[in-house]
């Protein structure tokens, strides 16, 4: 099986830049997958397989000094929000810490992998970060070639 990385010239500057772009290939499946059946289940040409967002809450006090912080990790990008929000709005936390909660979006890390079927039989996924784009697990080269030319299309991916 063979791997390919591409290290985009400029980080998505968030995870809604990511996941609209992810959102695209799911409507419009640019690389030409094909739905297929496995296991007596039928699977859509291009599905997302795996999903997850990184992120940190900051506490600083009234002098500016950091005295806190929360990670956090969700399966999902709206429960990714959910739980910042959830923590930004906790009094208690904040009293508990001693400082004011500020969620620091510089620091977030986002991946998505999507798993697509192509035409001719092969299973492959193609998994975007924050700063990258892999194409993993496929022994044809024109399912990178294709998926190349998409990506040079789309700014960016630049």
């Amino acid at each position: 099986m063979k791997s390919a990385e591409r290290i985009l010239a400029t980080p998505f500057a968030n995870k809604a830049a990511m996941n609209t772009i992810i959102g695209t290939i799911l409507s419009d499946n640019p690389w030409g997958c094909t739905p297929y059946l496995s296991g007596g289940e039928n699977h859509p040409a291009v599905q997302k397989s795996a999903e997850n967002y990184t992120g940190t809450v900051i506490y600083e006090n009234n002098d500016g000094k950091q005295v806190g912080r929360i990670s956090i990790r969700a399966p999902s990008s709206a429960a990714f929000d959910t739980i910042i929000a959830d923590i930004l709005a906790n009094e208690a936390l904040e009293t508990a810490i001693g400082g004011t909660a500020s969620h620091d979006s510089s620091e977030d890390g986002f991946s998505v992998t999507l798993k697509c079927h192509a035409a001719s039989g092969e299973l492959y996924n193609v998994a975007f970060r924050r700063d990258k784009v892999t194409v993993s697990s496929f022994e044809a080269d024109s399912i990178l070639s294709t998926i190349e030319t998409w990506a040079d299309t789309v700014p960016a991916l630049a």
